[in-house]
């Protein structure tokens, strides 16, 4: 019990690291595999190349991991940062105790991360809210926290495991769930993005691991008693001032709605393009295009055939023909009214998310606005991406969807994960968005019955091959 007291000691758990350090290695060969399996999450997390700061890096193995393009760790153990160093002589550690805000901290103040990891951090630290407050120096606008933390369902099972000399004791027992974390970052200005729990077997046993970690842990309910819990959050971004809007509008056989899409979408944004991409048509959408066109110089328009087919492939063409800050769809069937665009617009720029993505499933529908199976289809595409995806999400085939371009050039250079799979493009996006850990918000819109045209979903055909693409993207963010 005295020696329990000692390390609930502040000034003694960089002495307790010290003196550890030595034979840390040794200490996590006995749990190979749980620490293998948190690098492998986190490199799930994690792009490569990418610019990022771990807390209590220890001996460097986790930071390495996730193959930072410049990585940099913080400890408070003099130890740990001499056997980090050279370790990873390519990376940079630096012995800091981040609690203490007035001690100068390394490197230059305006030192920014792209990602900030705390693993299995937060239970030994005295003060886990100032930490998370003077973690705020190290982010920018688009910075996520990434923290593992053991859920406190485990404690009895961490104790016994310590008393058993299985696992190495540790100072402090900051037992915190995942409510509680969440709760403390919001406190100190940061939103969350997602969090979710893994790993039910931490000890490597064949087959039953793959049976356990892989697949059980990721059900409803069961995923409750994962070991580790997963937070992922943003600093709350206040506003990003006036942006430059692309509005791209992929259309095949919607002559009768190109010259209301232009007129009916209301001013709003620093700038304004409309880029039309025409998906060749049979009924002179093209024509129609090239008449507004000329008919409104005032107006920013491009036009252009579509060189594939599929409405993803017309908007990924007319994503790389914009040239706005931030990107917008907008169906040329027009159900998703263009008098709502600035909704979506108001809460990318007041950062309430980084995800725009509209919703049709919440006010009455106009009569023929939408089928019943197809209205079944869409309730079930909602309950299943926000399982999978870790975030509330109620309508994932609503056409009008809204991000930077910037974060959609990260989306592109990530789509190697998944590959070219989703010719509608709706999937492409939200899975995109959430390897990335985009913050997705919804926007309720009023759906409204076409005036012109008829659809163009085949609802087996086309309901079958969205199914099938939730299953592989299953296969790619949820069970892994």
């Amino acid at each position: 019990m005295q020696d329990q007291d000692k390390l609930n000691n502040k000034d003694t758990i960089a002495e307790h690291f010290n003196h550890i350090a030595s034979g840390w290695s040794t200490r996590k060969n006995r749990n190979r595999f749980y620490h293998q399996s948190l690098e492998r999450y986190y490199s799930f997390i994690i792009p490569p190349g990418t610019r990022v700061l771990e807390v209590g890096s220890g001996t460097g193995d986790l930071l390495a991991a996730v193959k930072p393009g410049y990585g940099v760790g913080f400890d408070v153990s003099v130890n740990m940062v001499e056997i980090a160093s050279s370790r990873y002589p390519d990376l940079h550690f630096f012995h800091y105790d981040i609690e203490n805000g007035a001690t100068p901290h390394p490197g230059s103040g305006e030192e920014k991360f792209d990602y900030i990891i705390l693993s299995d951090l937060l239970h030994i630290l005295w003060d886990v809210q100032n930490t998370l407050h003077n973690l705020k120096r190290f982010c920018h606008s688009s910075t996520r926290i990434v923290i593992s933390n053991y859920n406190f369902l485990w404690e009895p099972f961490m104790k016994l495991g310590e008393r058993l000399r299985l696992k190495q004791p540790n100072p402090n027992s900051n037992w915190l769930s995942h409510y509680d974390i969440i709760n403390l970052l919001e406190i100190e200005g940061f939103s969350l993005v997602t969090n979710y729990r893994k790993i039910l077997l931490p000890k490597y046993v064949p087959f039953l691991n793959a049976v356990f970690n892989n697949f059980l842990v990721n059900l409803p309910l069961i995923n409750g008693l994962g070991l580790v819990n997963f937070v992922v959050a943003r600093p709350f971004v206040q506003n990003m001032g006036d942006c430059s809007v692309s509005i791209i509008i992929p259309a095949r056989n919607e002559k009768g709605n190109i010259e209301s899409a232009i007129m009916r979408t209301p001013a709003f944004g620093k700038t304004q393009e409309f880029v039309f991409v025409e998906g060749h048509s049979t009924d002179g959408t093209w024509e129609e295009m090239l008449r507004v066109q000329k008919k409104y110089p005032g107006k920013s328009m491009k036009v252009l055939v579509q060189t594939g087919k599929g409405k993803g492939n017309a908007v990924r063409e007319g994503f790389e023909a914009s040239s706005g800050d931030m990107l917008m769809i907008l169906d040329a069937d027009l159900t998703t009214p263009p008098e709502e665009l600035p909704k979506f617009y108001n809460a990318l720029v007041q950062g309430r998310g980084e995800f725009i993505n509209g919703c049709r499933l919440v006010y009455p529908m106009e009569k023929e606005a939408m089928r019943f199976l197809n209205l079944m289809a869409n309730k079930f595409f909602g309950w299943f991406f926000s399982y999978l995806l870790g975030q509330r999400l109620k309508d994932t085939l609503c056409g009008t969807k809204v991000l930077l371009k910037s974060d959609y050039e990260k989306i592109k250079a990530n789509r190697c994960y998944f590959g070219d799979f989703d010719p509608f493009g709706d999937f492409d996006l939200l899975f995109g968005a959430s390897k990335l850990n985009l913050k997705i918000t919804e926007i309720i819109v009023r759906y409204k019955e076409r005036t012109y045209g008829s659809t163009q979903i085949s609802r087996f055909k086309h309901g079958w091959l969205l199914l099938k693409m939730s299953l592989f993207a299953a296969g790619k963010i949820k069970f892994i």
